[in-house]
């Protein structure tokens, strides 16, 4: 499972195997495949040959059903697990919408079809907590992008903060990982572009989302070798690429993935993003996030990353404080930035420190 949710099930003799950890598998023996997510359908078709594959799908339309929100890498997963005689089993959700592209599934891709009980609960995402910093990072990423881009968002606050900002831009497109309720917003201000469809690989939000993205011709939910490939990444137009991370050190490293050295989620398709946005004319990837961490009390920009990398060299960096500008700069000038625009005002000073010990000053 990718980012699996509290409450998954779990006993002696299982083991929990995945490329993206969610809340639900965060404990020590969890066996993590370090992977960007545009290479996970090559490791199902190679190492990890699925034998049974449990999936959601929609009601039938035109005996038809549908993979709906999270299509991702369950056609992968689906068609690797066939060819070796594996079984492919679907529970049908009335709530689950109907979404056009690479989930659209025929009697033939199944081997049973199980329909939920009417009133079964969908999982949905909680509001993201906001704050001031939050808000100014928001405008701040938001000042950046121009009418006609194309956005990648994902979950959180700071997309949260990002999205209202943009309503009065026109022409957007959207060529993401994933969306969630602000696509609605941008569409509600025309903002997006009535000649591009939205093209995404899975959808989290609430009820009036999926509503939203049931039957919606203007929407197509893609595998994620389709949407995570960074060459079509690429191709798209002012490609504006927006990620988060936990901490950004003064070589412009970024660890989205690890809390010291426990595995915290994953590489996921930030990877894929920032390399493809920055070969998009015009493209950008920006990463935003809050200077000071307030769970840990710790500064998010540090002088040199002790874990995993999950991404470098971006477009920008950008916190609460300001913009460093990082692309076309050499790295003194880099590392200034961050601690100068980026970091919090209270670790500036060690963070001069570092830079001389790094021999960036």
């Amino acid at each position: 499972m990718l980012n699996a949710p509290h409450g998954i099930p779990t006993r002696s003799g299982v083991t929990h195997v995945t490329p993206f950890v969610g809340p639900g598998m965060r404990t020590p023996d969890v066996s993590y495949l370090p992977a960007r997510l545009s290479h996970v359908p090559t490791l199902l078709a190679q190492r990890f040959v699925p034998d049974v594959v449990l999936v959601t799908v929609s009601e039938q339309i035109a005996g038809r059903w549908s993979l709906g929100s999270e299509v991702n890498i369950l056609p992968a997963a689906m068609s690797v697990c066939r060819a070796a005689g594996g079984l492919v089993f679907a529970e049908s959700h009335a709530a689950m919408p109907f979404t056009y592209g690479d989930g659209e599934l025929d009697a033939h891709d199944l081997d049973g079809v199980l329909t939920a009980p009417a009133g079964q609960p969908s999982r949905e995402s909680s509001p993201a907590a906001t704050s001031e910093a939050i808000s100014l990072i928001g405008g701040h990423v938001a000042a950046r992008v121009s009418s006609g881009a194309t956005l990648q968002l994902g979950i959180g606050a700071i997309p949260d903060a990002v999205v209202p900002r943009l309503s009065a831009r026109r022409r957007l497109g959207v060529w993401s990982e994933m969306v969630s309720d602000g696509i609605m917003d941008l569409h509600d201000a025309g903002a997006l572009d009535r000649g591009r469809q939205v093209v995404a690989s899975f959808a989290v939000g609430g009820p009036a989302l999926m509503t939203w993205l049931h039957a919606n011709s203007r929407v197509r939910m893609l595998r994620t070798e389709t949407v995570n490939d960074p060459g079509r990444i690429a191709a798209q137009p002012t490609m504006t690429s927006i990620n988060t991370a936990l901490s950004v050190d003064l070589f412009d490293q970024a660890n989205g993935s690890h809390v010291g050295s426990r595995v915290h989620s994953g590489f996921g398709g930030q990877c894929d993003f920032v390399v493809g946005a920055m070969d998009s004319p015009g493209g950008q990837a920006l990463m935003a996030l809050r200077s000071w961490h307030p769970r840990a009390n710790v500064s998010t920009i540090v002088g040199l990353l002790e874990g995993p990398v999950t991404s470098f060299q971006h477009t920008a960096v950008i916190t609460e404080n300001g913009t460093a500008e990082i692309m076309g700069w050499d790295a003194r000038a880099q590392a200034r930035h961050l601690i100068e625009q980026a970091a919090h005002p209270c670790v500036r000073a060690d963070l001069w420190e570092d830079a001389r010990e790094l021999r960036l000053i």
